[in-house]
This record gives structure tokens, sequence and C-alpha cells, in this order.
């Protein structure tokens, strides 16, 4: 009952604010209110003690009784919470004129009455309270309810060492991966050009995603289109189908998920595309057999080695899988006690042999428990490392005899699922919510990790006493501990190893959902429960998943959403159909982002947004919204507004009333109104075009809480740029700038702007000329950019120290550079770019030679300009075996009149080096023709589509010292 425990922490907080403030409350109230705060002290102490407890554990009074504290708690907050709105003071402005010291007497007139209105409201609210809490406190003694379980369980507080594990350092998955490869691209040298199928089926938990993903990522740069597409549990075949078409060509199917087609219309579409092409498809987690055969429908069988993996749970399903003789099916199977143990080993001590004596033998037995699961392993070991330091034998004991009976092969998901729970329980009260908010979304569904901070944020999981820590990044140490605890895993991860995306597995979620529906904390809509609902229940958050257009006509009855703090929908909707936003009294979170509507003429209409006045984040991001209304400025706790990729075209000159927002994303296209440097709260402001708003280059001097801002510059003139420059030089709290088209700004950038102190992105774009530093910026440095940690920059001359200076740089983990001429020799140190996870040079050479042993020792990623000539006659040494982190490469390879025969032997060798590598990275060769490179040689490369992709003009041979092999 962790939920009820969790839910009383704001309301004592505020409780206690409404005593220390001056509101004008009666003595009789005041008393009210103390009373009332010692009985929920008592019920929050006893909570916390029940929220240790596994909730199967528990009597079934105990735990009627603590949700109806849960629902007390959460009804108070509510009544507290529209006080102290209801009763805040206006910005306290002046008036300067008649007319509008009139409109401010009857503004204040109204507020006196609303006032007094509101203190009525509060006074009845804590009485019935009152009543209610000793009602309950009665109830706890007249049935002598037992807090405490019948079985003890552990109360460990861990912490796992290091964040998710690359696919390569799991135990087994090389092996088996590497059998599937022989089998997919039949090394027997068997002339097999037909379509080939390999269906991978197994419980949940044994890793059959983390496997596919191994394979796909081995052989993908082998064919000439690609895809990995998930079906989960419930699917909607149409974005099945889109994800698919997105997959194999993002640049031409770039808006499909913005159209409006039937299935055939789709299928049609796939199979035209895949007619002549070489294709590799993985199609993820499916459950039914009438799924796959839709899908299956859209794989044209041409005769050029194309190649498709499915997943699935279901033995039924992979058999339907399988159309020829040479399909197959591969079963997953648990790991060896050898695999287990080794499993847990790394996971723990980093190495499989470092257990200690004493601990052998318990681990043995824990790994018994596991029954070679993978996740249930590597779960179990985030509760035996606690701060960085292993817990001794007893707690060690603790944790296996909490463990039960462990996994047995009749009931592995009942087993699994109690063994999560133990992590579960074993969590912190404030990450408990936030794991569980984590069932608003659908299965499989990829979740941004800045908007779910944002969210935490707005609901309140994130406080902090200290003014000068910032909630965001309290925020981001939250998603990174539930990820060092495998609870949630990583999606996307940019180039500079910061995971961008997340994604819960199956399992997790349903135990998540499955505590969120007994706690009352998250309610999720779906047609089969649209056609059952619970009248009696109160949502407090509620999503909607996938309804269909069948039932969309049953409008929610208003009086059901008044206590809704969270509304989300991720379901096509038309809409006409979502509920009038007057229903919502407590909304603090609207999120409409994943509707996915385009069809209607009118588009979603946000009237009445301005009565949400609890409202602290508003999601449009992708949805059919054509305008905000005025009375937005009404929201005046609103944090985050994000209307990326929208049909809104200017902001309301109202917007500029929002004082405490914190994050404002837009398109570079909107139009934001004067005044704008009035929102001295925001720290993020993101695709702010000044070309259509000038006077938001003046107005960002007075933003000085700014940390992220992304910029259009085109079209600047020179006094603008003056103005702009000047401002950028007073955000002295500014982490990361972004700048496209920055034309004669970025040059004067050169000379005239002194970056912050704390700078750790800076991001300059623009394919045109006058877009480029005419030389390296003095200002790049490892004194003047200690934090900087990704740098996307365009030089026209570099010059040959230019590169140890950059590589000098402590921080910086990603690096793109762009260079049209270079001057001098080329000179790089033995110990450049010490931090550095991925670089790109574009438009001059660069072979892995240049790098000498030691430099680039964590480079996962390079990309880099070689001369076919230089390498065929000997003269070049494309070697990597010097760069020993290296797994992916992508090589444009200058023809520079060479002939054929010194075009394949600079290509065989440059394979050959990728080969002898320890680590054997994939290598990807683009063959320039002339003198320009292109980002598009490479389309599934990008660190940010908007970012990369510019087009480089080279320049000739670079000076580089001949090696030989």
């Amino acid at each position: 009952m962790e939920a009820a425990a969790r839910a009383l922490t704001p309301v004592l907080r505020k409780l206690g604010e409404l005593l220390a403030r001056e509101y004008n409350l009666e003595n009789r109230v005041k008393k009210g209110v103390q009373s009332l705060l010692i009985e929920l002290e008592m019920m929050h102490a006893v909570l916390r003690e029940v929220g240790k407890v596994p909730l199967y554990q528990l009597q079934e009074p105990v735990r009627i009784w603590a949700g109806k504290v849960r629902d007390l708690s959460c009804d108070m907050e509510d009544a507290v919470d529209d006080f102290l709105v209801r009763v805040g003071e206006g910005s306290g402005s002046k008036p300067t004129d008649m007319r509008t010291r009139v409109k401010k007497f009857l503004k204040k007139t109204t507020k006196l009455f609303v006032k007094g209105k509101a203190l009525h409201q509060i006074c009845d609210a804590i009485e019935e309270a009152q009543d209610l809490a000793k009602e309950l406190a009665d109830l706890r003694k007249r049935y002598e309810l037992d807090m405490c379980s019948t079985t003890s369980g552990a109360t460990i507080d861990p912490r796992v060492l290091a964040l998710h594990k690359n696919v390569e350092e799991l135990v087994g998955v090389d092996r088996t991966r590497d059998e599937l490869i022989k089998t997919l691209i039949c090394e027997d040298g068997s002339p097999k050009e037909q379509l080939k199928t390999i269906s991978i089926v197994g419980v949940g938990g044994l890793g059959k995603t983390t496997l596919t993903k191994a394979v796909y990522e081995k052989i993908k740069t082998q064919f000439d289109c690609v895809a990995f597409v998930l079906v989960g549990q419930n699917p909607d075949i149409k974005k099945v189908f889109k994800d698919l078409l997105y997959g194999l060509d993002t640049e031409k199917f770039s808006d499909i998920h913005n159209t409006t087609r039937d299935e055939n219309l789709l299928i049609k579409q796939i199979s035209d595309y895949l007619v002549d092409k070489r294709y590799l498809i993985v199609i993820d987690d499916i459950w039914e057999e009438q799924i796959w055969r839709c899908i299956n429908c859209a794989l044209y069988k041409n005769k050029l080695h194309s190649r498709v993996i499915t997943t699935t749970r279901n033995m039924s399903v992979s058999e339907a899988c399988l159309s020829s003789s040479d399909d197959m099916i591969h079963k997953m199977k648990p790991l060896s006690d050898e695999e287990s143990q080794i499993l847990l080993h790394r996971r723990i001590f980093q190495s499989e042999e470092k257990c200690p004596e004493d601990l052998r033998a318990v681990s043995r037995e824990i790994l018994k428990k596991c029954g070679g699961v993978p996740l249930a392993i590597i779960t179990i070991a985030s509760l035996l490392v606690s701060n960085q330091r292993i817990k001794q034998k007893e707690e060690w004991m603790h944790v296996h005899s909490s463990m039960g009976r462990g996994v047995t092969e009749g009931g592995i998901v009942k087993d699994m699922k109690r063994i999560l729970s133990l992590s579960y329980y074993d969590l912190p009260s404030h990450l408990k919510a936030c794991l569980l908010y984590l069932s608003i979304f659908p299965e499989d569904f990829e979740i941004n990790r800045d908007l779910l901070i944002w969210r935490w944020l707005a609901e309140g999981f994130i406080q902090c006493d200290k003014d000068e820590t910032r909630l965001f990044e309290i925020g981001k140490s939250y998603f990174n501990e539930l990820m060092n605890r495998s609870l949630i895993q990583p999606a996307e991860t940019n180039y500079e190893g910061t995971v961008v995306t997340c994604r819960i597995h199956d399992m997790v979620l349903d135990l998540i959902c499955s505590l969120s529906s007994e706690e009352n904390f998250i309610s999720i809509l779906d047609n089969a429960e649209w056609n059952a609902p619970n009248p009696q229940r109160k949502f407090r958050r509620l999503s909607l998943h996938n309804i269909k257009a069948k039932v969309q006509n049953h409008q929610i009855e208003s009086t059901s959403l008044s206590k809704v703090r969270t509304f989300a929908v991720f379901s096509p909707v038309t809409c006409d159909w979502l509920p009038s936003l007057s229903s919502f009294q407590f909304l603090r979170v609207l999120d409409l982002g994943n509707c996915g509507s385009h069809e209607s003429s009118s588009g979603i209409s946000l009237k009445y947004v301005g009565n949400l006045i609890h409202l602290r984040y508003l999601g449009l991001k992708d949805a059919d919204v054509r305008e905000l209304p005025m009375d937005i400025g009404k929201l005046q706790l609103l944090q985050t507004l994000d209307i990326r990729d929208t049909s809104i075209k200017e902001l309301p000159a109202s917007v500029v009333q929002l004082r405490n927002l914190i994050c404002l994303r837009v398109n570079y296209r909107v139009r934001p109104p004067k005044g704008m440097g009035s929102l001295m709260s925001l720290e993020v402001l993101e695709q702010v075009g000044l070309p259509s708003s000038p006077h938001i280059a003046e107005e960002l001097i007075h933003l000085t809480e700014v940390r992220t801002l992304s910029i259009d510059c085109a079209n600047m003139n020179e006094d603008l740029i003056d103005i702009l420059i000047k401002s950028l030089g007073n955000l002295h709290k500014l982490q990361n700038l972004s700048i496209i088209y920055g034309g004669g700004l970025i040059d004067r950038m050169r000379e005239s702007w002194v970056p912050p102190p704390n700078l750790r992105s800076f991001y300059s774009w623009c394919p045109s000329f006058p877009a480029w530093f005419s030389r390296l910026p003095k200002w790049v440095n490892s004194s003047s950019l200690p934090h900087l940690s990704t740098m996307k920059i365009d030089v026209e001359e570099l010059q040959g120290d230019d590169i140890r200076i950059i590589g000098m740089l402590p921080a910086l983990r990603f690096l793109r550079l762009a260079a049209k001429r270079v001057m001098g020799r080329l000179v790089v140190r033995a110990n450049a770019f010490p931090s550095a996870r991925s670089c790109v040079f574009r438009g001059f050479l660069t072979p892995p030679c240049l790098f000498p042993p030691g430099a680039m020792p964590r480079v996962q990623r390079l990309d880099f300009k070689v001369s076919a000539r230089s390498i065929a006659s000997g003269q070049v040494d494309c070697g990597m075996g010097h760069l020993p982190s290296l797994e992916h490469v992508r090589v444009s390879l200058w023809c520079e009149n060479s002939s054929d025969e010194e075009m394949e032997t600079a290509k065989a060798w440059l394979r050959r080096a990728a080969e002898a590598h320890p680590k054997c990275p994939t290598i990807q060769i683009h063959v320039s023709q002339g003198l320009e490179d292109h980002e598009s040689s490479f389309p599934e490369y990008g660190l940010n589509k908007i970012l990369e992709s510019g087009t480089v003009i080279p320049s000739v041979a670079v000076n580089v010292v001949p090696t030989f092999r």
C-alpha cells in the first residue's frame, strides 16, 4: 500500500503550508487542520511500514483500509491545491492609467469574492476530512487490523554498478548469434536465393529480443534495406505497417504516420517497395497467428537472398511463420549453470572470477531459483549491491529466502513476477511512484526520457529541499537509477552514449500495470475495459489505449473525470470524440500528442483549457491542433508546453503571462509574441525562428535561467547579429546551444562570443558557405570548454594543430567536424580524445593511422574519408587494431581517378582490417565519386536529422605520414 503512504506525503506538506501562511482561517478551522495533521501523520507512519510488504501478503481488510486512506489523501490534496491556486496573488505590477486602474479595481473586487468562496470551500473540506480520518482510525481499532505480513521480506536498498550492458556482454548471446547468422546468410555456399524466415520462440525474459537485435545489428549492412518492427499483444496493424515502411526508408516515408491509408493500400505499398530489394526485416513479439498472416502478405517473396526474423512466445505462431523447408524455428533455452554464474558475477563484480569465496555457495542457491532466465538474474543482481558496495553474506541469504520456490519450468511467468516484485518493493518511495507512472504507456512504446521527466515533475514526484539543485537534474538521476536496476531498458542511445528513449520489458510492464490497477494509481481504458467500466471507480490518472472506432461514440462521463490528474491518449481518435476539457477540475498533465488524428477538418479543440488552473504539462506534439486559445495565459502553474509538429502558426500574446513556464518547445515557423523576455523561469527554449520573430534576439538577454536553446538564425542583418551575440553572452547557465542557418552569425561568434563555463553541447549547421567558421574559434580549447561533451562544427580552413586542440577537450564524447581545406600537416597526440565515443570527420582525409596508439581509447563509432589509391598502393595503412573499442566504422572512399582494381583492392583491405580487429566492428563503405561527401550516403546515420543533413565539400589530400602494412 505504498501508494497510500505516498499520497499522504504531499498532503502533510501542504496542510503545514496552510497553517504557516496567512490565509485568514478561523481558529476553529486552524484547530481542525492541526487535528487532521496529527491523525494523518499517524496514518502515514503506519502506511510506510505497510508499504514495505508485497500486496499479496497483506490481509484484505488492510488493503481496503489503506485504499480509503489513499482516497482521503488525494481528495484533501485536491482541495488544498484548489484553495492555494484560487487565493494566489497577481503579478503586483502597478497600473499606469485610469482605464487600467479601473480594471485592476474590478479584478481585485472579484478576487475578494473568489477568496471568500475558496475559504468557505476549504473549511468544508477540512471538516469532512476530519470526520473521515476519525472514522478510518476507528475502523482500524474496531477490526484490529494487523498491518504486518505473515512472512518477512527483504528490505534492501539496491543499486547496480553500471548502466544497461551492451548486447555483446550478455552471456551466451554471441555464440547463438553467430550460429543464427550462419544459417541466415547460408555460409555453406548453397544458392538459396528465395526468402528465408527464422522464428525465435520462448517465454518472456529469456532474451529473444536481445538475441534478435544482436543478429540484426551484425548483418544489416549486407542488405539494401532493413527494418526492426515491434508488434506486441494488442497491435494497431496500420501502425505496424507504417512503422515498417518508415524503417525501410526513413526519408521516403518520413511523413507516413500522418497519412490516412487502409491496410490493403499499406500492404501493396510495402510489397511494391520490396520487389527489387534484398531486405532484412525483424517482426518482434507476435502474439497471434492472424497478425503474422496479415504482415506476411506485405512481404514480397523475391529471390534476392532476403531474410525475415520473427519472435514470439507462442509455438503455434512460430510454426505459422514457416512457409518453406528452408525456414526454421529457434527455441530459446535458459542459460546453463555456468552461463548463469558468469552473468551474475559480471553484473556484480564486473568479472566472473572475482566472487568472494564466502558468497559462492549462496550465489549458486540464488541462481538455482532464477532458473537460467536472464531477466531474473539481472533483476536479482540489483538487490545484491547497494551504493556501489557489495552486500554482506547475511543480506544475500535474506534475498535468497525472499525468493520463494524460484522459477519453475511450468510457471516461469508467475515466478518471474514474484522476483520482479522484490525489486519493486525494494525501491525508495519516490522511485516507486516514478516506476508505476510508466504503466500509463502502451506495450512496446518508446518513451522519451526528457518528456517523461517533465511529466514526473508536473505530477510532483520530484522534490528537493535545496534551491540550487534543478529538479530536472534530480529527475535524470531517478531515470538512471531505474535503468541501473534493470527495471527499464534503453531503446535509443545517441552517439554520445546518453540514453534518449527507453522501453519497459513486457514482464515489468505486466507487474506495474497490476500494481497500478490495485492501488488505483493509473487506469487504462482499452476496448475490453471500455465495455465494462467500473462506475464506482475514481479515475486519478487515465490513459486510453488503442480505442477502436466502434466504441468511440460512447463518451466518458464527465463526473468520472473530475478527479483525474493525468489524461493521456495513445490511440487514433476522432477529434470530436475527445471529452470536453471542462470535465477536468484537477488536471496536471494533458498529453494529446499520440492521438494520431489529422483527419478532422476542425482539429482538436482546446476550448476551456484556461479553466485547467492546476495544469503543469501540456503535450501536443504531432497532435492535430490549429491554434492555442488566448485564455492559455490563465495557466499560472504551467511548466511544460510542447507544440512541435502541430499546425499552430503563432503563440497567443497571453503566453507571456506563464511565469512558471520552464520548458517551451515550438516549431521554427511558429511566431512567438513580444514580451517573451518576461518568462524568467524558462530553462528549455527549443526551435525558435528568429527570421519571423527578430524581437526574440533582444529579449533572450532576460532569460538568464535558459540551459537549452535552439534557434534558426537565417537572414539576420549585422545589427541583429550584434544584439543576439550580446544576449547569448548573458546566458551564463547555458549548457546546450544549437544554431541552424547561422549565416554571418557563425564567424562573428568566433571572435565576439565567449561561451558559458558549463557549455556541454554546441551545434552549428548550415549547408551554405556563409555558415562556416573561417578558422577554428580560439575558445575551442580545454580551458574554455572543460565540460563540452558534444560538438558539431564546420570550419573552412583547418590548421595542422586544430585536431590536437580538439582532441584535448577532456569531456568530449561526440565530435562531428567538417573542413573545406587543411593547411599543413595534421598532428594528433597519443592521448587525444580520451572520452570520445563517436567521431565523424567530413571533407578531409582522416585514415585511422592518423590517430596514434593511445588516442581514442573509447571510440566506438568512427566515420572517416580515405583515398582508395593511397590504400591500394600501400601508402596508407588502414589498420584499426590500435582503436580498441571500435564497434562501427563508416568509410567514405574517395575515388581520386582510381581504377576499378584499385577500388576493389582498397575495399578488400578495409574489410580485412575490420575483420582483423578484436571486436570485429561493422563496416560501411560509400564510394565518393566527386569532391563532395553526402550525409545521406549513410541513411541510418544521424545524431539529429536536421543537424546531420548538410553537404560538405572536401579538401584535396591531407598530408599524412605514410605507413605501410
